[in-house]
């Protein structure tokens, strides 16, 4: 269970990870999602929060209005609409343009990019959703990537291998 704290930029995170996961319908059930979450804000926070994270309410497939945040290049659709398909794609198709190398020590997995390459490798990463890894940090060229397995790094670093080779 990932400890998280109660500043006002974290609970911002978590309502843009509600939002990007779930289809939220009012500010009503957000407010619900944040309680079951173990986080009470009043409805006046949370309204300001929307406002300072661009939340809008927008169509979804059905035609319901729910809450979306601004995606990476200006679209507003909701993650839902984004497959894990899609994700993984985009990730094999990274690594295989930017990918160096990929070395691994216990549950630290090294990656290495072309200069200014790696942030973008990173976010893909990020948004990959891989349940084997618990987060990344990324440099100009380098990134260091931790696994939830203590000895699971040369499974992932394996794995982002595979996804650089020509298919």
């Amino acid at each position: 269970m990932a400890v998280q704290p109660t500043t006002k930029t974290a609970r911002q995170a978590r309502i843009r990870a509600f939002l990007g996961n779930n289809s939220v319908k009012s500010q009503a059930e957000l407010l619900a999602l944040l309680k079951d979450d173990g986080l009470e804000v009043t409805q006046a926070t949370l309204s300001r929060d929307l406002v300072e994270i661009g939340a809008v309410r927008i169509r979804d497939n059905s035609g319901q209005l729910i809450y979306a945040v601004r995606q990476e290049g200006g679209d507003r659709s909701p993650k839902t609409a984004i497959t894990q398909e899609v994700l993984d794609a985009r990730l094999a198709k990274i690594c295989a343009e930017q990918l160096v190398t990929a070395e691994a020590s216990g549950n630290i997995v090294v990656l290495r990019t072309p200069p200014g390459a790696a942030n973008l490798l990173a976010l893909a990463i990020d948004h990959s959703q891989m349940p084997s890894i618990l987060g990344c940090i990324a440099g100009d060229d380098t990134i260091m990537v931790t696994t939830r397995d203590v000895d699971g790094g040369a499974e992932v670093a394996a794995r982002f291998l595979q996804l650089a080779e020509p298919h």
